[in-house]
């Protein structure tokens, strides 16, 4: 009688009756492996991994649940037996009901829904953390190439090119938008626009951003070895600097660096007033950096304090989502493969973009800069600048990278602004 107590007592026979519980605990496992062994994002993908599996730890209730079992009149009501109920008892039992409090939500589904409802599905942490990489981020080798700032909009194509792709396949226009975002190789927006659009596929397509972004080593060189050939790979940009050299040069960079963020800020909230919540955050972020000691505490505490905090709940919260009822489904397939292609079609955008430029321009560009046309700031440019040197070992493309590189960032927010306009 003891031993069966014990046995009760323990997870092995929900384990046993349910082996997506072991396939999700290889997930997150093996996210923890790229994290840890491979050093592929550690700072996104441990959090994320772990989540995983305390989310598939049976009876630990860390799983994120969905936002419909959270009302008052079925809280602690079997699922199965909510929908055996008879319809218009159902409605009724909804019209009389209201949505639990977050106290009661803790008390409920335990520590990571509290954390979950709070904190993402309020969509207050993607700002928090884009305003601190804003803060990280220094716009200056944009602002001194402006004009590869554009190969990082053209970068965005593999956005749009895959939300028709997947309404064709059979998404919803709005599962379609949150499937397209990932193209644009940024975490937060992915989650922002998800939370807006396709809040229901917000653990699959999470895991997908952040995994293809920790990936950024592998497919920048994989798509660059389809596109490129030596000879482009090889074009010397600073040797073309000296050759063709600018016709304009910003003599007062600082002040500039102060007023972009407004202006840019004002701009973008006039067109595209959606995209204002993380761009705006972004801006802010980097205008407090470039202000300098006066507004020191506010830069260190965006960009670390803060943004350390949101990253690690951020990474929990949408690891727990990752449940297996969520994973073992046709549609987590079809946006781990289509997230892929989004990303891919991306840096392949970028590269066919600057290769059209080569045709009419006698100041040639390295195609690398456009595959860099993407918001996985440095990373992108880090991989790109070692493909050249590999190619040439005096060819540093590393800041003219991060001018499409930057930029890719600002395309990504603008882009997920104009999805939540349109579809949300």
């Amino acid at each position: 009688m003891i031993l069966r107590r014990l046995f009760e007592m323990t997870a092995l026979s929900e384990l046993a009756a349910n082996p997506g519980y072991l396939l999700m605990l290889a997930v997150g496992a093996f996210l923890l492996y790229l994290g840890i062994k491979k050093q592929y994002e550690p700072l996104l993908l441990v959090p994320i991994g772990m989540g995983v599996i305390l989310a598939n730890l049976p009876g630990g209730t860390m799983g994120v649940v969905p936002a419909d079992w959270v009302h008052t009149a079925f809280s602690g009501m079997d699922p199965e037996a909510i929908k055996a109920l008879d319809p218009k008892v159902v409605a009724h039992m909804a019209e009389q009901s209201s949505y639990m409090n977050l106290f009661e939500i803790a008390h409920e589904y335990g520590i990571m829904n509290f954390l979950y409802y709070s904190l993402i599905k309020t969509g207050l942490l993607p700002p928090l953390i884009f305003m601190g990489v804003g803060a990280l981020t220094d716009f200056g080798p944009m602002l001194r190439n402006l004009k590869l700032a554009f190969f990082g909009a053209a970068a965005q194509i593999g956005i749009f090119a895959v939300l028709f792709g997947a309404t064709a396949v059979g998404f919803t226009p709005k599962e379609a938008g949150s499937l397209g975002i990932i193209g644009g190789a940024d975490g937060p927006t992915a989650i922002y626009t998800t939370l807006k659009l396709a809040p229901h596929l917000l653990g699959p397509i999470a895991i997908a951003a952040y995994s293809y972004m920790a990936l950024v080593p592998v497919i920048i060189p994989f798509v660059v070895r389809l596109t490129c050939g030596d000879k482009e790979l090889k074009i010397n940009m600073k040797q073309m600097d000296k050759k063709y050299p600018p016709k304009y040069e910003i003599k007062n960079l600082k002040a500039a660096k102060i007023a972009f963020p407004i202006v840019l800020g004002i701009v973008v909230s006039i067109f595209v007033p959606s995209a204002v919540p993380l761009l705006g955050m972004l801006l802010f972020g980097n205008l407090v950096k470039e202000i300098g000691a006066n507004t020191f505490r506010l830069f260190d505490a965006a960009s670390n304090s803060i943004m350390n905090s949101s990253t690690i709940f951020l990474g929990l919260t949408v690891g727990a989502t990752m449940t297996s009822d969520v994973f073992l489904d046709w549609k987590t397939l079809m946006i781990v493969g289509g997230g892929f292609i989004a990303f891919s079609i991306s840096v392949a955008g970028g590269i066919y973009a600057v290769k059209i430029y080569n045709l009419f321009s006698k100041k040639k560009i390295n195609p690398l800069v456009g595959a860099t046309g993407l918001s996985a700031v440095p990373m992108a440019s880090r991989v790109a600048n070692e493909i050249a040197l590999t190619k040439d070992s005096s060819n540093h493309v590393l800041q003219y990278c991060m001018a499409s590189n930057i930029s890719g960032v600002i395309g990504s927010a603008v882009a997920a602004g104009v999805l939540i306009s349109f579809l949300g």
